[in-house]
């Protein structure tokens, strides 16, 4: 018996996915109703990946009443789009609480629940992890379904084609759902785009099979069919027309390549293709997974869903809402910036681009499918033919730009620290091997906080400061961002700009940037010889301004202190650092950066070379992966990165030094 609604939302009904099993057809749609009033309702208060989720509501309730999770496996591509699976996965008691601190996280998280049975946070992971399921279930000759939902953007990332090439090779059943909503967060680029275009266009694109229509004709029903050609629009709108189902035309063949608009693509993989098909009508949805559960070969369903569907100002200003912050139900505006508030670090990373592409013309901007959270959407908007974007491909990224460099550009890679991870081996290859004078503006360098571990840009001194030919920088405000980035530009080798999430230190930008000396630090303070014990503070980037509120805390207390800025990780000043580690008593070093190969290291490092035997401590994240929260000053305050834990250690090491001195004159 299917269960009633006396109790107010259907949703309130469900605490397992098994509870979609006994809704009616009918229910089902009040269930998506009130899923999408939660979450419209309930991330304006934090914020979120709205839209993405607004657009896999029915695909996500079809899922649950198809398969069975924790025994069968969804595997999510970048799983941003999961909220919805978790509100069905006995979690949304807990909703309210998604990306806050000790909350739910904002992506699948495998020690989250059982019913998420594979992590992620970048795009294009999703195929090979699936098929890696799929090999494993075959070795054990278990019988769990694995399905890999991937977005369309996911296919504009090599990762995802290396596992297609895979699948029909080492599987005979894999359920594979193309979610096509044509965004990413910006508007899909490039020829994969335009090619599933094709596919829900031509009035002659679907290819479908004569054993799928038997299939549903045999259903209690009848004849429910798929809409073909210009019938796309209707199915968008959540309309299912009762047209007769057919195969295409054999003149589709005509080029001897499936023609346009074919699905050859997918077939060439060996992978059956189904659709396209409306993400929105749920018995259509329902139905066609059911036939996909029952075939032995790899299949595809392309499924259209829009991005947003549901809330206005989710489809109207898409980009926004695909992770956004709080922002009022009713307007969709965000909270109004306070009145002199400091710009956020891409922003004036965007806009210094526009300056320096209208007085050099070597300099391009290139983005990996991140125009707004970058910032380079400035000078998209300013300069389009300076402004590359290429789809979610960081290693073409990187190699694009090495291609232009040898021409005699300066091309810059705006790309998130945690995103040109993936293209290490490009950096080290293409570009630093080549010693070509690519620019790297690695934006969240640091904590996203709200994002958590999978976005966090906590390694990149460490896994760029064993590369030759480098040159590593870090800003301390936007003004010496702005003066980094015009260095950079007179540079003949790599160079890699780290600076933080959000807003700045709100300096005033000079008009015209200055070229800084390279592997110089700056002085920002000096010893003032008081008689004190002497402290040398390195404040490296965004945490200069808690090695200078230091400085003063224990100036309070009778130390004499100095403070540094680094400038550079890479080439270090080695005579700055030599000088005030033999000058002090105690060295501190401050890093928004994991603390294991960081910057604090590499200054050990030259200390042991230089023979400088002043106690170093280091200010910096410890050995784990960070979790999200609320704020990154409460993850700061959690591990350790604190004025207060700073204090505590010069003072640990100047009374232990005191102690081993007084024990060696007894």
């Amino acid at each position: 018996m299917p269960m009633s609604n006396t109790n107010g939302r259907y949703l309130d009904m469900v605490d397992h996915p098994s509870h979609v099993k006994k809704l009616t057809p009918e229910q089902l749609t009040h269930l998506a109703e009130d899923i999408r009033h939660e979450l419209i309702t309930k991330l304006s208060v934090n914020g979120g990946h709205l839209g993405p989720n607004l657009g896999v509501v029915e695909l996500t309730i079809a899922l649950h009443r198809v398969f069975s999770t924790p025994h069968d496996k969804f595997v999510w591509d970048v799983s941003h789009q999961v909220y919805v699976h978790k509100l069905l996965t006995g979690r949304k008691n807990r909703f309210h609480t998604i990306r806050t601190t000790d909350g739910l996280n904002g992506f699948a998280l495998r020690t989250e629940s059982e019913h998420d049975c594979y992590g992620a946070g970048h795009a294009g992971t999703a195929l090979s992890a699936a098929l890696g399921m799929c090999a494993a279930r075959d070795q054990r000759k278990s019988d769990e379904n694995v399905v890999c939902i991937f977005g369309d953007a996911a296919l504009t990332n090599g990762v995802s084609f290396e596992g297609l090439n895979n699948i029909a090779h080492t599987t005979k059943k894999f359920i594979g759902i193309l979610n096509d909503n044509e965004w990413s967060i910006a508007k899909n680029v490039g020829a994969i785009a335009g090619y599933l275009n094709k596919l829900i266009t031509h009035p002659r694109y679907n290819k479908l099979h004569k054993d799928f229509a038997s299939w549903l004709k045999k259903l209690p029903k009848g004849e429910l069919a798929l809409t073909l050609g210009h019938k796309a629009e209707e199915m968008l709108k959540g309309t299912v027309s009762e047209v007769a189902l057919e195969q295409n035309p054999a003149n589709m063949d005509a080029d001897g390549r499936g023609g346009f608009g074919s699905s050859l693509i997918f077939e060439e993989f060996g992978l059956r293709y189904l659709g396209p098909i409306d993400g929105h009508d749920l018995p259509l949805l329902i139905k066609t997974l059911e036939f996909a559960k029952t075939c032995n070969e790899p299949i595809v369903l392309h499924v259209l869903t829009k991005k947003g569907r549901g809330y206005d100002a989710a489809i109207q200003h898409p980009e926004k809402f695909h992770g956004t912050g709080p922002y009022d139900v009713k307007s969709g505006n965000s909270p109004a910036a306070k009145p002199g508030a400091a710009p956020a670090y891409q922003d004036v990373f965007g806009q210094t681009m526009v300056k320096l592409c209208q007085k050099d013309s070597s300099v391009v901007g290139i983005t990996a499918a991140m125009p707004s959270g970058t910032g380079l959407k400035h000078l998209e908007k300013a300069m389009p033919e300076r402004y590359y974007d290429v789809g979610i491909a960081e290693e073409h990224a990187v190699i694009f730009a090495a291609g232009m460099a040898t021409m005699g550009y300066h091309p810059v890679c705006a790309i998130y620290s945690t995103f040109l991870q993936r293209a290490y081996d490009c950096i080290h290859h293409d570009v630093c091997l080549q010693d070509l004078p690519v620019i790297f503006c690695m934006d969240r360098a640091g904590l996203s906080a709200n994002d958590g571990p999978t976005h966090h840009g906590l390694f990149d001194i460490a896994y760029l400061r064993c590369l030759p030919n480098l040159i590593a920088m870090a800003p301390t405000n936007e003004d010496e961002l702005a003066d980094m980035m015009f260095t950079a530009t007179m540079q003949k080798h790599p160079t890699f700009i780290r600076y933080p999430r959000g807003a700045a230190e709100g300096v005033p930008i000079k008009d015209q940037p200055a070229v800084l000396p390279i592997g110089k630090a700056e002085v920002t303070q000096n010893f003032s010889n008081t008689g004190g014990r002497k402290v040398a503070l390195f404040g490296l980037g965004n945490l200069h301004s808690m090695a200078r509120k230091t400085a003063a805390k224990l100036a309070e207390e009778g130390y004499d202190c100095a403070v540094i800025n680094p400038r550079f990780t890479k080439p270090l000043d080695e005579g700055t650092h030599e000088f005030f580690g033999k000058a002090a008593d105690v060295v501190v070093t401050f890093e928004d950066h994991a603390l294991m190969g960081g910057y604090g290291c590499s200054v050990m490092e030259l200390f042991g070379d230089k023979r400088v035997t002043t106690p170093v401590v280091r200010i910096g994240w410890p050995d784990v992966f960070i979790e999200h929260a609320s704020t990154v000053d409460y993850l700061r305050a959690k591990h350790g990165l604190t004025v207060e834990k700073a204090i505590a250690g010069v003072k640990a090491t100047v009374n232990g030094a005191t102690a081993q001195t007084m024990l060696k004159i007894a």
